[in-house]
């Protein structure tokens, strides 16, 4: 074991099909992390859920793994260069060996021979799989900066997110949010489903529907499943799916069954879940890419405020109805401030 502790961590219109290049996308596999507690009983294994093309290494491992499983049997200097990689995982994607070994105060042929021990041909695969965990959501870490470069880390997120909400609400300025809104407003019933880190946005979405929409349900419930949630939906229904990247193995199986009952599918997610988009009446896309060490969120939180109220926008009476009456009986349990 390491004894410094380290550790490893849309484009298709409402009812169209999506293009063939994303049908070919697949979605990031299951990682070694454990699973949110909201999902850990939800669905059974389905490894077709995870059809993303494996790393570029013989080894699955991430590399932080790699070092913590190797450690003791690497050199003092394997060990330095190591260390330093440890502290830089989200540089990892730009040094060649050249740099590692000079930032790292280690030979080049000692960083040659950490990556051999580690699994890896070269410095150019090392980077690969750099990008490639990055790219199917691993935290590697933020991004390195040095004292004059941390005044402007703020400003840097600032304008990603910014450029991620202005992405999303770009790709669905075609009418789908409208779309989107129409089918919620007239389902008899609205199921949100969300799973690992897309819990939460489906929790927040559920919250503000619920505001002017007499039946919405989450989930699954926590420690429960969600095959009793979907039992009696149809065609008069209503599902939304959250499904971010570093989606659990089943969702397929989920997108399957909703198939099967027929119910209408509006699928909230990155663009690694194009595969999906076909199988689905509304696809909402939202980039969650950040310059951080996780992914953001912000742009699906964004979006949902804006569905949820085009959503009570279009049931005007309903909503205005169901508000009054809410808070009524918040002052009757005198549950706000």
């Amino acid at each position: 074991m390491n004894p410094r502790g380290a550790s490893s961590d849309a484009t298709a219109m409402p009812g169209a099909a999506a293009s063939s290049a994303a049908l070919a996308t697949s979605d990031a596999p299951a990682t070694p992390d454990a699973p949110a507690t909201s999902d850990a009983l939800a669905i059974p294994g389905d490894a077709a859920s995870t059809g993303a093309p494996a790393t570029p290494t013989a080894r699955a491992e991430p590399i932080a793994q790699r070092i913590d499983d190797s450690y003791a049997d690497l050199t003092p200097q394997e060990q330095r260069a190591a260390d330093f990689i440890l502290d830089h995982l989200a540089d990892l994607a730009v040094y060649n060996a050249s740099e590692l070994a000079r930032l790292s105060g280690v030979s080049k042929a000692t960083v040659s021979r950490l990556f051999r021990s580690l699994g890896f041909t070269d410095a150019q695969e090392v980077r690969d799989h750099a990008r490639a965990l990055r790219s199917q959501g691993v935290p590697l870490g933020g991004v390195t900066l040095g004292p004059a470069g941390r005044a402007d880390a703020g400003s840097t997120h600032l304008d990603h997110e910014l450029a991620n909400i202005r992405q999303a609400f770009i790709t669905i300025a075609d009418g789908r949010i409208d779309a989107a809104a129409t089918l919620l407003a007239s389902a008899r019933r609205v199921v949100v489903i969300g799973l690992r880190n897309s819990y939460p946005v489906a929790l927040h979405l559920r919250q503000q529907l619920i505001q002017g929409l007499d039946d919405v349900r989450l989930a699954p419930q926590p420690a429960q499943s969600i095959g009793e949630e979907l039992a009696g939906l149809g065609p008069n229904d209503a599902v939304v799916l959250v499904g971010f990247r570093r989606r659990p193995r089943g969702f397929t199986r989920v997108v399957d069954a909703l198939q099967h009952l027929d119910v209408p599918l509006i699928l909230l997610a990155d663009s690694s879940a194009a595969r999906y988009a076909p199988h689905s009446r509304i696809w909402l896309e939202c980039p969650v890419d950040t310059i951080m060490a996780l992914d953001s969120y912000a742009a699906a939180n964004s979006l949902v405020a804006v569905l949820a109220s085009e959503t009570l926008a279009i049931a005007a009476r309903g909503t205005r109805t169901r508000i009054s009456s809410i808070n009524r009986l918040y002052g009757d349990l005198n549950e706000l401030e």
